[in-house]
């Protein structure tokens, strides 16, 4: 179990260094990416949310490109960040991917599955669908067809894949601030405080208490 960040060809972008990737793609989160991998990331969650404030008392967009382009991640109420938790049956190769229109902050809806309601859904074309069974839970690739393929596990496994992804998303956000504090310094703080909340996690410390070699704000 990974989560995944939806992520398509950087063509033209250039407000900051990101990596190469295959268009319509999945971008695995965790602590291990490189700083190149973490600015794709960043770029794909801020682009998902490139939007005016329906809200008229909102601030204006900046007239700087990258003032701009930031504009909704840190003045959006709410958040989207197109993606998910992907897992993959290694034996036979099988992925549950996240559908359209699902977050990467729907990862806690996983939990229903455990002790909720016994059951999700993460999106749709195609239509995934997480159900317990007892002890097992049985993952749908597509609800929508018949004969779609399935995966099968434990529901105690399911609970420690769960706890592996949420590591991993941590890891990421971590490593997101020290990247914000090099890359963007002048919007560190409030770029990092919008992935924690599009990722539906605490915001970590501040990146120099973490990384002392961070630098200030610089023109």
């Amino acid at each position: 179990m990974q989560p995944v960040v939806e992520v398509y060809a950087p063509e033209g972008f250039a407000l900051w260094p990101v990596a190469e990737v295959e268009p319509f793609g999945y971008l695995a989160l965790s602590g291990e990416l490189t700083p190149l991998e973490v600015g794709t990331a960043v770029m794909r969650i801020a682009s998902c949310n490139d939007l005016d404030p329906e809200d008229d008392g909102s601030p204006p967009r900046p007239a700087d490109p990258l003032g701009s382009f930031l504009h909704g991640l840190l003045t959006l109420d709410t958040l989207f960040a197109a993606g998910g938790l992907r897992v993959t049956d290694s034996a036979t190769g099988v992925a549950f991917l996240p559908g359209c229109c699902n977050s990467l902050k729907d990862w806690r809806e996983w939990h229903q599955v455990l002790d909720g309601s016994g059951q999700a859904w993460f999106g749709h074309d195609p239509d995934p669908r997480a159900e317990r069974h007892g002890e097992n839970v049985r993952l749908t690739i597509d609800a929508e067809q018949n004969d779609s393929p399935v995966i099968e596990l434990l529901a105690t496994d399911l609970r420690h894949l769960l706890a592996g992804a949420e590591h991993d998303l941590t890891s990421f956000l971590a490593l997101a601030a020290d990247w914000a504090a090099q890359n963007l310094p002048r919007h560190a703080a409030p770029v990092t405080a919008a992935l924690a909340r599009a990722l539906d996690l605490p915001t970590p410390t501040e990146p120099s208490a973490r990384n002392p070699e961070a630098h200030a704000d610089t023109p």
